[in-house]
C-alpha cells in the first residue's frame, strides 16, 4: 500500500473525525466546539480533493467516502444544532390560542425535529451528487458545506452578536423554521451555483469567484459572525447572477433551472 496515495483518504477520515467530535458538543449545546469542529472538518473536506488532484488519485471509493464525511460534518451537525436552536428559541407574537403562535410555544418538542429536515435533505443531495455527472466544475444545488456554516453561525451570533436584531431573528421559531425549509429546498433544488476552485487565477475567468472572495472578507472584517449567513446567501445571488450574464440561453431551453 503506498502511504502518500491514501493522504486524501487520511483528511477524508480527518472531516469524519471532526463531525463526529462536533455532533457529541452541539449534543451538549457547545455550539463553539461544535463550530470550530465543523470548521476544521471543512478545512479537511476542501484538502483531501486537493490532495486528490495534486497526487492524481481518483476513484469511486474516495468518492463515497467523502460523501460519508460529508454526510456527519454538514449533515448531521447542523441537523442537530437546528434541533437545540428550535427546543431554545423564544416567540415574541400573539398568544391567541387560536393561532399557529399558540401551537408552536406549547408543541416546543414536537418543532425541534423539524430541524433534522436538514439531515434528511443532506442526505439526499448528497446521493444525488455522487450519481450527478453534472457536478464538476459547478455545483447543482447548495452544497452542504456551506449549508452547515450557515447554520453553525447562527448559535454563535445569539450568544457573540452586538445586533439586537440579528440576536432576536436567530432566537425566533419563524425565523429558524423558515432557514430550515429554505436550506433543505436550495440543497436539492436545479441551482447552478459556481465552484470556488481555481483551475488558472486569470481575473477574466474567475472575476465572480474573485468578487465572492473579496465582498467575503469585507464582510467578515465589517460583520464579524454575522457575515457567515450573509456570506452564505451571497454566494448563491451571486452564481445566480453569474448563470444569467454567461449562459442566459439556458433558462429558455429548460425551465427547470433556476
Amino acid at each position: 500500500m503506498n502511504i502518500v496515495k491514501q493522504l486524501p483518504n487520511l483528511l477524508t477520515l480527518g472531516n469524519i473525525f471532526c463531525g463526529t467530535l462536533a455532533t457529541i458538543y452541539a449534543v451538549q449545546g457547545n455550539f463553539k466546539s461544535t463550530a470550530f469542529f465543523v470548521f476544521l472538518g471543512i478545512f479537511f473536506d476542501f484538502f483531501d480533493g486537493f490532495a486528490a488532484r495534486l497526487l492524481n488519485v481518483t476513484g469511486e471509493f474516495g468518492k463515497q467516502l467523502d460523501s460519508l464525511a460529508d454526510m456527519v460534518t454538514s449533515g448531521v451537525v447542523p441537523g442537530v444544532v437546528m434541533f437545540q436552536l428550535l427546543g431554545n428559541s423564544k416567540n415574541r407574537y400573539s398568544n391567541d390560542v387560536s393561532d399557529i403562535t399558540f401551537f408552536l410555544e406549547n408543541h416546543t418538542t414536537n418543532i425541534q425535529y423539524l430541524g433534522l429536515l436538514l439531515v434528511l435533505g443532506s442526505c439526499y443531495r448528497l446521493a444525488k451528487f455522487n450519481l450527478d455527472t453534472r457536478q464538476v466544475t459547478s455545483f447543482v444545488g447548495l452544497p452542504t458545506p456551506a449549508m452547515s456554516l450557515f447554520v453553525i453561525s447562527l448559535p454563535l451570533i445569539h450568544e457573540y452578536a452586538t445586533n439586537p436584531i440579528a440576536v432576536q431573528m436567530v432566537s425566533n421559531k419563524y425565523f429558524l423554521i423558515l432557514v430550515v425549509i429554505v436550506l433543505t429546498y436550495l440543497m436539492n433544488a436545479e441551482i447552478y451555483l459556481f465552484s470556488l476552485k481555481f483551475k488558472t487565477f486569470s481575473l477574466k475567468e474567475n472575476v465572480f469567484k474573485y468578487i465572492f472572495l473579496i465582498t467575503s472578507i469585507v464582510l467578515i472584517i465589517s460583520l464579524n459572525i454575522v457575515s457567515l449567513p450573509i456570506i452564505i446567501l451571497f454566494y448563491v445571488l451571486l452564481s445566480l447572477l453569474k448563470l444569467r450574464c454567461q449562459a442566459p440561453s439556458v433558462f429558455k431551453k429548460n425551465k427547470n433551472i433556476i
